[in-house]
């Protein structure tokens, strides 16, 4: 690398991974200036999304600005702004007001839901992604109790007040739960004809266990916990259709019929990217979820000026098997492409597994480190202490922990409102 020439490093999306990469990259000084792209003007803590979901935090204590996170460095530029193309060979970026030429370019743009073909099923089974998904369900969720409360008033064609949730992964186990202590704790005596706790909750996953890729010890823990608050787990249980009325399943191959007002996604994940930022002519390959399959050091194909990162690059560990779509994958790689810049780091990017975590509500979790799992009390104290610390922003932080600590001793959450009417 010119040590005299400056660089000019676009980073597209300002997730776990782009703000990483772009943190490690101004430790380099002044030899790069760096440009973050992303259409929205926040970084958002995904992590903690089913808790504003579940009326147990506001939209703002889990966003943070990124103007704000890089206010006080001048050679970060930041852009609000969409990208519609990518030319890899003459090294430009295509935004909505012109085209961006850059040195090299990482590119962190994440994954959207995976409805496996079903796209109609969205209407009906709303997903949990963003800010505006999480809000919606939290309308949902709170409407639905109070239209039970209403129909109560003429009983004769009242509907179960059932809620489903479907995929039994950690961001389905985490909704479940907090949605169960949401109707037993926080909802509890604020109504006159119904008694929220009698809900009930439906966990649907459609392999032989929940939380695939945990240990048995863990699996079996989770599900004892989720059935202590109530929740009717329920594996082998394929969704045939998902209508306004509930859901159709094949479990253990039985048809049945869950009636259900309620009925919230968390199962599956694939790119959107594909033959947009990215173009098959530029001989770049895809796996059949439309991520970018990605060399050893993070790079595209044969374009050693151009990294993916996080959830839009398809990469296997030494054991053949594909990295997790999570937060510290993201980061990690966030880290190595920078260093890679930089001349910094090793020819491979290799993922330190610092274990997985799973909430499953109050002192209730689970934790994989590979050469122990721990689960309960123990686990919950460290699911907390660990995204405390991944938080952005000095005031998220302390206000997160005081509205936890808040949220713990009274369990009557405050942001219980409802904004549409639905």
């Amino acid at each position: 690398m010119n040590e005299n020439k400056v660089q000019h490093i676009i980073i597209i999306g300002a997730g776990f991974g782009g703000l990483y990469a772009a943190k490690q990259l101004l430790k380099g000084g002044n030899n790069f200036n760096i440009t973050i792209i992303d259409t929205r003007n926040f970084h958002l803590f995904q992590p903690l999304l089913y808790q504003v979901a579940t009326a147990q935090l506001s939209p703002e204590d889990i966003a943070y600005p990124i103007r704000a996170i890089f206010e006080h460095r001048q050679n970060i530029t930041v852009l609000k702004e969409r990208v519609s193309s990518v030319d890899l060979n003459k090294k430009f970026v295509t935004v909505d007001r012109g085209r961006l030429p850059y040195d090299k370019l990482i590119i962190s743009v994440g994954v959207i839901p995976d409805y496996f073909g079903n796209d109609s099923w969205k209407e009906n089974a709303p997903p949990l992604k963003n800010l505006e998904d999480a809000l919606n369900i939290r309308d949902k969720i709170l409407t639905a109790f109070e239209k039970a409360e209403s129909e109560m008033l003429h009983p004769d064609g009242e509907s179960p007040l059932n809620f489903v949730i479907i995929g039994g992964g950690p961001t389905g186990i985490e909704l479940s739960g907090a949605l169960a202590e949401l109707s037993i704790y926080a909802l509890k005596n604020e109504f006159r004809k119904i008694n929220p706790a009698r809900s009930n909750i439906y966990l649907l996953e459609a392999g032989k266990n929940i939380l695939p890729g945990f240990p048995d010890k863990l699996i079996n823990a989770a599900k004892k916990s989720l059935e202590q608050l109530g929740i009717i787990v329920k594996t082998n249980s394929r969704v045939t259709n998902i209508g306004t009325d509930g859901v159709e399943i094949i479990a253990n191959g039985s048809p049945e019929f869950i009636q259900s007002k309620v009925v919230l996604w968390a199962a599956g994940v694939k790119a959107d990217f594909k033959g947009n930022i990215l173009s098959t002519d530029n001989n770049v390959a895809f796996d059949r979820k439309g991520r970018v399959l990605i060399n050893k050091d993070l790079t595209v194909a044969t374009f050693q000026d151009v990294y993916v990162i996080g959830d839009f690059g398809s990469l296997t560990d030494d054991k053949g098997r594909p990295l997790p779509a999570t937060a510290p994958v993201a980061m990690q790689q966030g880290v190595f492409a920078a260093r890679h810049i930089m001349g910094k780091s090793s020819a491979q990017f290799k993922y330190l597994n610092k274990g997985s975590l799973a909430v499953i509500g109050r002192n209730a979790a689970v934790a994989d480190f590979g050469s122990f799992q721990i689960s309960g009390f123990v686990a919950w104290v460290l699911w907390v202490f660990v995204h405390i610390g991944y938080l952005i922003g000095h005031r998220n932080k302390f206000i997160i922990m005081v509205k936890w600590a808040w949220n713990y001793f009274t369990r009557k959450p405050s942001a219980r409102i409802i904004l549409r009417d639905l």
